[in-house]
């Protein structure tokens, strides 16, 4: 088995299968600029190599020795590093909008690649995470899957194609998804047509292994032979009437009026979290899935672009909802954000509509070429 190294990011090669594997365990393989890129590099020359049938995706932890079964899995991706958002926006480092640029081009590649990508989407799968995932043949998840979407919880929106794949969850879950950030196990993920397959955790090692000693003569049975070792893959449920009652609404004051409404801790502890999200995001998070759910991946991830420059550029840094958001959560760590505004009926609709403008022709636009 070849082996590549680079930083965070371990690219393998298996008897017939390219072998990804997400090397920052000390910050649950938040990606880095770095590792989109030789992840995208990989994927570019896979593509066209026809000993190439099909390719894994998987994370580290940082338990075991190197090369020790106990090294791999334990977590996915825990997103994008919200700390270099941070300090390339205060410093206006042109990275900071390479990074979303070359992020948003790596989940079109693999939404549009043309063999099978399987993930073991073990421990936290979160933000950047899930981009990497949702465009994929075959999602496998664990009894210790924790999936989320929790961009509204550092003033962002569900991106990497977030609106895209949480506007076609069943009924009005991607908004309860997106407002919320609700953290969601295994069942809820299958559940929600964010997973396929759950497998128990003990089995992703051997499972790995055999699939990298197997030859392949087509993707096609690649993705065969993997599905013949997994139990049958999930079944989309209709989302609960409690969800589809308030999240089904026009607008984030009538779906806190609903809550407010309705009896039960599961109403109240839904509106407590939504208060504590950036008021003008919740907005924002709401009409994306809206607009998503009518759009095409290239055109969505396009509006995304157009948005995290809006989130970074509408405002002076010092008020940027993003950047406060992450100080509060992951600078000075106080989890006191300091929104502007205050409540979601102080929110002016005209600075919503301001993240749906792109600050870019559809010539120039960096995402001009996606299709």
């Amino acid at each position: 088995m070849s082996e590549v190294h680079s930083k965070h990011v371990l690219i393998e090669r298996g008897i017939s299968v390219g072998l990804i594997t997400l090397n920052r365990a000390e910050a649950m393989n938040a990606l880095s600029l770095d590792m989109i890129q030789t992840i995208t590099q990989a994927l570019l020359q896979w593509r066209d190599d026809p000993s190439i049938a099909a390719v894994a995706l998987r994370g580290s932890n940082k338990a075991g020795a190197a090369g020790s079964p106990e090294r791999w899995f334990g977590h996915f991706c825990a997103g994008g590093d919200i700390r270099f958002f941070h300090d390339a926006a205060k410093a206006g480092d042109p990275l900071l909008e390479q990074f979303f640029t070359q992020e948003y081009t790596l989940n079109h590649l693999i939404h549009t690649y043309s063999k099978p990508i399987v993930a073991f989407m073990d421990g936290v799968v979160m933000g950047g995470g899930m981009g990497l995932c949702q465009g994929i043949a075959l999602r496998l998840v664990t009894e210790k899957t924790k999936m989320a979407m929790p961009e509204t919880k550092i003033g962002l929106f569900p991106d990497v194609g977030g609106g895209y794949f949480l506007s076609r969850c069943p009924g009005s879950v991607g908004e309860y998804l997106a407002l919320t950030g609700q953290m969601i196990g295994a069942d809820a993920a299958i559940a929600h047509g964010l997973a396929d397959v759950r497998i128990a955790a003990a089995d992703q090692a051997p499972l790995w292994e055999a699939l990298v000693g197997t030859p392949f003569p087509s993707g096609a049975s690649a993705l065969q032979w993997l599905r013949d070792r997994v139990p049958a893959a999930g079944t989309v449920q209709t989302p609960a009437a409690a969800v589809e009652a308030a999240f089904s609404l026009p607008s984030v004051a009538a779906i806190l009026a609903a809550l407010d409404d309705t009896p039960g801790e599961w109403a109240s502890a839904t509106a407590t979290a939504l208060r504590e999200r950036s008021p003008l995001m919740l907005h924002v998070a709401l009409e994306q899935i809206r607009r998503a759910r009518q759009m095409g991946l290239a055109d969505e991830l396009r509006m995304e672009c157009d948005m995290v420059w809006r989130c970074f550029n509408h405002r002076p840094v010092a008020d940027s909802e993003t950047v406060e958001g992450i100080r509060a959560l992951a600078v000075d760590k106080d989890h006191a954000p300091r929104w502007k505004p205050a409540t979601v009926a102080q929110v002016d609709p005209q600075e919503v509509a301001a993240f749906f403008k792109s600050p870019w022709t559809p010539e120039s636009h960096p995402l001009r070429q996606l299709s």
